[in-house]
């Protein structure tokens, strides 16, 4: 072979051989674990889940072709999360999504080395999850879904929709590092408000409904259902308790609105997983989870359900209903 021949040869191997292994790259499938704090059948979930598929298919990662899911769903239950964070772990996925805090401190204490994709988790430094907001630091991050700040605006809103309130009862997990977050920052504005709180745990079913119906005996109540796994895998049950005892409630999302509870406020959780899909994408294609800021949401949410509102006899103020994102009637 001529010399002129072999270097055109030779580089021609070597301009094809990058995109031949970028082909490659692109054609291997990838695992995802998906770790959700709410029910299989919730339909929250379902829309959570289509909302991270879709953002993912915008990407370029289908379903059932160059990518693969795996799930666990811990419907609230906390006790069972360190097994279902093992065992998504032991699949060796590429990258995992986590819903809720607990969840993502399951999935770090059985790995350290998987990149963990996030979302709803309050105060993730304080918690132990990231090193900072801006520079995480270790395998994880993601998009908080509130400032403790926020819990407090609840007990305001409650005392604007009800003025008679005088007592408010805190639907609250204890288990979780931000159901004692939340109680506390209810607990800063309760006394300037005219307003004392009381917690009730969240953690199961018949210990709910004990204490409100206990709760309920009293006059001038009202509930505040703060945000947690077990809070939302138990919802309707909380809904169905505010109707029968005629309790003005305050929830943290959407969905508790649209499940026939009276009022919420707080962050978009669907485009949090939407938004989850575009850091995933990225670590992916290279990047690290401590160099992805964690992001706070771009999106608050101010829900009503009118008919529950006429239900227990309220005038929703119309300096209220005029900030309502939504009004369900």
């Amino acid at each position: 072979m001529q010399r002129r021949e072999f270097i055109t040869l030779l580089g021609g191997v070597a301009t094809a051989w990058p995109f031949a292994a970028l082909a490659q790259q692109a054609d291997r499938v990838r695992r995802i674990g998906v770790f959700m704090n709410l029910a299989a059948n919730d339909p929250e979930a379902s829309k959570e889940m289509a909302a991270f598929l879709g953002g993912l298919q915008e990407l370029g990662w289908i379903r059932g072709g160059n990518l693969q899911i795996e799930y666990r769903w811990g419907a609230g239950d906390s006790k069972l999360y360190p097994r279902y964070a093992a065992e998504l772990v032991a699949l060796a996925p590429d990258i995992m999504l986590a819903s809720g805090g607990t969840t993502v401190g399951a999935l770090q204490q059985a790995t350290s080395t998987v990149p963990i994709v996030f979302v709803n988790v309050t105060d993730p430094v304080n918690r132990g999850l990231v090193s900072s907001l801006a520079r995480p630091g270790g395998n994880a991050s993601g998009f908080i879904q509130f400032e403790y700040s926020l819990s407090g605006k609840w007990l305001e809103l409650l005392k604007q929709i009800a003025p008679g309130v005088t007592l408010a009862a805190v639907i609250r997990d204890p288990s979780e590092f931000s159901g004692v977050g939340q109680f506390a920052a209810i607990q800063t504005v309760a006394q300037s408000l005219g307003v004392e709180v009381n917690p009730v745990d969240a953690r199961a079913a018949g210990e709910i409904e004990r204490t409100v119906t206990a709760f309920a005996r009293g006059s001038n109540s009202g509930l505040i259902v703060t945000a947690s796994g077990a809070a939302a895998g138990h919802r309707k049950l909380i809904i169905t308790l505010a109707a029968r005892y005629r309790l003005p409630a305050v929830y943290s999302y959407r969905f508790d609105v649209a499940d026939g509870g009276l009022i919420s406020y707080g962050p978009d959780v669907v485009d949090q997983f939407r938004r989850a899909a575009g850091y995933v994408d990225r670590i992916l294609k290279g990047e690290k989870p401590a160099d992805l800021p964690v992001q706070a949401p771009t999106k608050y949410q101010l829900v009503i359900n009118l008919k529950t509102a006429k239900a227990l006899g309220l005038d929703i103020p119309q300096t209220i209903l005029s900030r309502a994102d939504e009004v369900i009637e």
